[in-house]
């Protein structure tokens, strides 16, 4: 009786040992393919959130700073699975998320690739019930739950302010606008409502150079031939300020004239900090906000019963806009940055 118990006991110990084996929870990769894990208890049979992300295609160094930062944050989530896509269009972003409805997400992280066009597309994702979280350019009515973006009426503001001093109140100007977008209307008409307190600053042109430096460089061009009195340039963005400065090198007009960017890219800030006369200046607009995003999804998702989700009170989180100037450049400067 003695050795039959102990045989006993001895295969129940190994049947404990190969269930607790063959038990694990499933992780996610950025990209969501599953991997195994073991973890020896029952998280397998727990279910995931699964957030959708639908952000633009890395073509200039702004998004590929977004895409980056992403991957980064999904990584901090194996709780989660996700669904990352970029789109180099608005038709295909409206694609992707018209199958991440089908998907059925539990949210969907949104920075448009242009805002009109996408509006619909979110809305629909809205109307069949997934939580929303809109970064950085916003859809045209604010039906989001919680949109994360810095302020760019004070980015236009801020801008205009400092050309404004810099220039002494008079001059020439030329400004490139960006993707046509709540963010670049924003900045534009706060920008151009500072100028107008200044008679003696002229703005001869403003065009838009898509946030990209080939286009902005074609577009300098263009303005360039057709303006010979130029003091300054308003870029808004540091892609389209070295496009800029590439055209005027061409021209042969890069000496005497200064531009100012903004989003506070390495080499720009670089060049702030050992006071370039070209840049003597940039503002900050991060694409880690696009983290921030993930992160407020995640948390209301694990916050908030999802009968509840439908009725969360909106949410603005607002991204923190600061001037760089040579005196403080090197608390922007990040040698290992992606952007």
């Amino acid at each position: 009786m003695k050795i039959q118990s102990i045989f006993k006991i001895g295969l129940l110990s190994l049947a404990a040992v190969i269930l607790v084996g063959c038990s694990g929870s499933s992780s996610t990769n950025v990209d969501g393919t599953s991997s195994a894990t073991t973890s020896g208890t029952t998280a397998s049979t727990e279910t995931k959130f699964k957030i959708g992300i639908s952000i633009p295609a890395a073509d200039h160094g702004w998004t590929a700073g977004v895409k980056y930062w992403a991957e980064d944050e999904a990584k901090k989530h194996p709780e989660v699975e996700f669904d990352i896509q970029t789109a180099d269009t608005p038709a295909k972003q409206i694609t992707q998320l018209e199958a991440m409805g089908t998907k059925k997400m539990d949210a969907v992280v949104i920075l448009a690739t242009e805002s009109a066009p996408v509006t619909p597309a979110a809305q629909k994702l809205k109307d069949q019930g997934i939580f929303l979280v809109n970064v950085d350019r916003g859809f045209t009515t604010h039906f989001e739950d919680i949109f994360v973006a810095g302020d760019n009426k004070k980015f236009g503001t801020m801008s205009a302010e400092f050309m404004a001093k810099k220039l002494n109140g008079k001059g020439n100007i030329l400004v490139l606008e960006g993707i046509p977008c709540t963010v670049n209307t924003d900045r534009v008409e706060a920008f151009k409502a500072v100028f107008a307190k200044y008679p003696d600053l002229k703005i001869l042109a403003s065009q838009s150079g898509m946030w990209n430096q080939q286009k902005a460089q074609d577009v300098m061009q263009t303005m360039l031939t057709t303006h010979k009195q130029v003091d300054a340039i308003w870029a808004g963005d540091d892609d389209m300020a070295l496009g800029a400065e590439k055209a005027l090198k061409a021209a042969g007009r890069d000496k005497g004239l200064w531009m100012l960017g903004g989003a506070g890219m390495k080499d720009i800030v670089k060049r702030v900090m050992e006071n370039d006369p070209m840049f003597p200046a940039n503002i900050t607009y991060p694409p880690s906000m696009i983290a921030q995003g993930i992160q407020e999804a995640v948390n209301a998702l694990k916050s908030t019963k999802k009968e509840d989700l439908k009725n969360f009170k909106h949410k603005d989180v607002d991204v923190k806009i600061e001037m760089i100037e040579p005196a403080n450049a090197k608390d922007f400067y990040f040698k290992d940055s992606i952007y």
